[in-house]
Order: structure tokens, then sequence, then C-alpha cells
């Protein structure tokens, strides 16, 4: 079996357990004379590569097949592990840690995460989030284990034993990994461009820019937020553990509550529940109890772009558009990936003391407001068209209007979205009225 599209985001235990890695560096000068900014790059380049690689994935898996692609990616993450437990120098940790993990983990979850919205049509949504929900099961035993290997055994042999780990796990999963997409004739464009010239999918690729800078800055800071505010180095290891424990109970309550209640529904209003937790307990927390409070509260809503990405991609796109979709949305996202925990380290300011991450921590807040504006709109929008559709299907059935018939497969649905855009009063009033969407 094959499969031949773009897939969900590059999302796993250990890419979001950097965070432990970075307070690591930044508290103990592991190389000496480098900046936070730097070490900020390292976690970000990873995140970069890994969304750098969907169209490679894409030709990859077309040309070669899912399992090779898959064993491929699995060998060059590890090989990245554990060069970079040899590492020496900042650069030779930027093209190890950097270029070769961040390429493998791409390689990886563009393969196999969206195979299980292949298998699913009413359930999609808690079929993409459970395995989602691994990114934070993983980041759970990772920033537990990372913390306490650094301790015992030393960073080197850290990296090393992740390797073998990763490379064991991947391998077992890909023997068990199946795709249907043949069944599912998805288009087999690597990018759909005509896609940009629609409005909804320009503000979802807003609402995705926005989430991912701000589940990044929140994500990779807390760590070393912990420590900035007095915590130890155990202690920020454990608001990292709990901020991962808060992902992988949420991302699948995510899913239920998409499934019951509207993709975009559920999507929008936790983006904007995000940002009301960082300024409402992020910006006030200075001790380990309040700290622990948002990292496992927020973790279970700051990860809900990658929760509910594939479903709410299809809902306004549709199924056969996904794989150009998706491979589009990576492309866009590589710099908010690369740059995202850079940017809140160059907003942070030492010389507050404890309110160092103060002003990453309005960033993050405005971030998930933005994102859930986006996608507002975008429900918005779909309301609307909802409406017309089930309005104009009344007036066939009643035989109250005569019904234009296109000669081009997809031109009514075209006509109607236009008109949609076009009317920005009936737009404001769908915005506000409750829809299953």
């Amino acid at each position: 079996m094959t499969i031949e599209h773009g897939q969900p985001a590059p999302d796993g235990g250990y890419g979001w357990s950097y965070g432990i890695f970075l307070s690591h560096y930044m508290t103990n000068n592991v190389f000496p004379g480098t900046s936070a900014f730097a070490y900020s790059m390292v976690g970000g380049l990873s995140i970069g590569c890994a969304y750098l690689m969907a169209p490679f994935t894409v030709y990859l898996i077309r040309t070669h097949g899912t399992h090779a692609t898959l064993i491929g990616g699995i060998i060059i993450q590890s090989g990245g592990l554990i060069a970079a437990s040899f590492a020496t120098k900042i650069w030779q940790l930027f093209l190890a840690q950097g270029v070769c993990f961040g390429t493998g983990m791409g390689v990886i979850y563009m393969t196999y995460l969206g195979i299980p919205a292949q298998w699913f049509e009413r359930k999609r949504s808690i079929a993409n989030a459970i395995p989602a929900a691994g990114a934070g099961t993983g980041g759970i035993i990772y920033s537990l284990a990372i913390q306490s290997m650094i301790e015992n055994i030393g960073l080197g042999w850290t990296y090393r034993t992740l390797a073998l780990v990763s490379l064991t796990a991947n391998l077992v999963s890909a023997a068990f990994l199946r795709d249907r997409h043949k069944a599912t004739a998805s288009r087999h464009t690597a990018f759909q461009f005509p896609l940009l010239r629609r409005a909804e999918f320009v503000l979802l690729l807003g609402w995705a820019i926005f989430s991912t800078l701000g589940f990044v800055a929140v994500n990779f800071s807390l760590p070393n937020f912990a420590v900035s505010i007095g915590l130890s180095s155990h202690q920020s290891s454990v608001v990292g553990a709990l901020h991962n424990l808060g992902q992988g109970v949420g991302r699948p309550l995510i899913g239920l509550l998409s499934d019951r209640w509207g993709r975009l529904n559920v999507a929008s209003v936790l983006s904007l529940v995000c940002a009301g937790f960082c300024f409402a307990i992020w910006i006030p927390a200075q001790d380990m109890a309040v700290v622990s409070v948002f990292a496992t509260i927020g973790g279970m809503v700051s990860g809900t772009f990658f929760a509910t990405v594939a479903p709410v991609i299809v809902e306004v796109i549709g199924l056969q558009d996904l794989p150009g979709a998706l491979s589009i949305l990576w492309l866009v996202l590589i710099s908010p990936g690369a740059f995202g925990e850079a940017i809140a380290q160059a907003l942070r300011r030492p010389a507050w003391g404890t309110a160092a991450y103060q002003p990453v921590q309005v960033f993050s807040g405005i971030l998930y407001i933005a994102a859930a504006l986006c996608l507002w709109f975008v429900r918005g929008w779909k309301v609307q068209q909802k409406l017309q559709e089930e309005s104009e299907q009344a007036s066939r059935d009643k035989n109250l209007t005569d019904v234009v018939v296109c000669a081009k497969e997809g031109e009514a649905e075209e006509v109607v979205r236009k008109s949609v855009w076009r009317d920005p009063v009936g737009l404001g009033r769908e915005m506000v009225r409750w829809y299953r969407v």
C-alpha cells in the first residue's frame, strides 16, 4: 500500500521535549560563547527542517513507497541523535540535532500521522487526535527521562540512549503501519497553488501560522521560564512533563469534542481559551503550583492546531485537495516553526528578574487570539455556505426555483463560495450564529 500526499504536522514527544535540552544548554553554558538565541535556533531549525520535508516526502512515498520512506526517516533521525552526542561545537549541534534529526523527524511524521484520517469519516477528528496525543505521552516520558539521564549518564549518552529507543520504537511501529490512499482518490499534486486564491484557505494559513508561533513559544519556553522564577532544574523538567501530559490528555478530548460539536467551532474556541490561560494564569505564575496548573491545562489546549488541522482542512477544502493544501501549509510554516522560539528568546528580558518572560507571555496570548480570529472568520464563511446550500436544496426539493445545472464539476460550489465572501453583513451575522461546523 502507498500514500502520496502531505501529512499533518511533524509533532512528536522528543521534538517537544527540546525545552529540557534548551534549559540545560542555557543554564550550564555547554558551548561557551553561544547566545540564548543560537541555542533556541537549534530546536527551531529541527522543526523548520521537518516542515520543509513535506513536499519531498510526498515525492519519496510516490516513488519508493510508504515503508521504505518511513524506514529511511527513522535511520536519519536516529543518526542525527547519535551525531549530536559527539558535538563539541555549536555548528555541529546545528547540523546534527537541527538539520539531520529534523529531517528524519519530518519524514517520519509526514508519512504516517495523516493515515488515521483515511480510515474514518464520522470520527475523523478523534482518529487524528489519538496519534497526535502520542506527542504528549512521549513528551512526558522524555521530559522526565532526559533530565534524569543528563544528571546520571551525561549529555552524550543521553542522546545515544534516545537514539536507540527511537530506532526500536519507530521500527516496530513501522512494521504495523497500513494505509488506504488509493481508496480515498486524493489528488496527487504536491502543491495546489490555486487554493491561495480562496480567502478561506488564506485565513486557514493565518490560523496555522499564529497557532504554531504561539505553541512553539509556550512549549519551548516553559522549562526555562520555571528556572527564571527560581525553580530547580528538576522542577523545570516536571513542568515540561506536565505540559506534555496536558497534550496527551487534551488532544483526544479535543477530537471527541470536534466530532460532537463541530471542528471549526471547537478549534476556534479552544484557541481563544488558550490565550485566556496565557493572560490569566501564566503571567501571574511565580511558584511551582501555579506554573504546574498552567502547564497542565494550558497543554490541553495549546496544541489544538495539531489535533485538528487535518479535519479542519478537510471541512473547508475537502478530502481530495488535502494533499496539496497540507503541502502549502507546511511550506508556509517553515519560518514560524524555525524562528518561533528564537523570537520568544529575543523578547525575553533577563534584567527584569522573575518577570523576564512577561513579554513572551503577552506575545503568546496575542498569537492565540489572532489564531482564533482567523478561524472564526472561516467558521462564519462555512456557516453561511451551509445555510445557502440547505436553502437551495429545499428550493429544489419543493420545485420553487429553477436549478441552474453547471457544466463543470465544482462550479456550483465556486458560485456559492464567492457569494458568501461578497456578503460581509451576512458573514458577520453567521459568525455569531450557532451551527455545527
